[in-house]
């Protein structure tokens, strides 16, 4: 018999000063049987970071044409194609062509991000809407320390920190940015 998916109820008070964007969120998150709760808090860090009211999480892991997250404009045209994770070259080309603009949130160990790192960096100089950001292995832990089956946060944006708190603990991320290099 297949497992079925766990379901996540995320209640997030935003504040971002970088974007001047403040809204109240309530998402219900369904983690894949396949997926680690560090990707299904970076997924919800990829909502933090772009969030938008018709900013809407995928089918993700289920289909393969779908973004983890992703915006599309009244007219149903993708506007924002955010993936989470080490995409292949094929797939960040495929999400450039696609959208107006693409953001890959790359998290994981060194040995996992250097190599796909130095084997996707060669190829992107051609893609002028395309952002790549990285969250270190210790920062995504101490997110992952804060998922549970029903959450209560509240996540502060200024000068490229995230700060993410619940009723019991704070963490801060800074994640780095890889593309465009500065």
């Amino acid at each position: 018999m297949a497992q079925s998916a766990t379901v996540h109820k995320v209640h997030l008070q935003l504040a971002d000063m970088d974007r001047h964007h403040y809204a109240d969120y309530s998402h219900t998150l369904a983690q894949h049987p396949s997926e680690t709760e560090e990707r299904l808090m970076m997924r919800l860090l990829a909502f933090m970071l772009r969030a938008d009211e018709r900013l809407e999480f995928t089918r993700g892991l289920c289909v393969d044409d779908e973004p983890d997250l992703w915006c599309k404009s009244y007219a149903d045209e993708i506007e924002l194609w955010v993936e989470v994770g080490l995409p292949s070259d094929k797939r960040i080309r495929k999400a450039c062509n696609r959208a107006r603009q693409v953001v890959i949130l790359a998290y994981g160990s060194e040995q996992a991000v250097t190599p796909w790192w130095e084997g996707v960096r060669g190829q992107l100089y051609r893609f002028d809407n395309l952002e790549v950001l990285r969250v270190s292995p210790a920062q995504s832990a101490d997110l992952t320390a804060l998922a549970e089956r029903g959450m209560h946060l509240q996540c502060s944006i200024e000068d490229g920190q995230v700060w993410v708190s619940n009723a019991d603990s704070s963490v801060i991320l800074e994640p780095l940015r890889l593309w465009p290099e500065a």
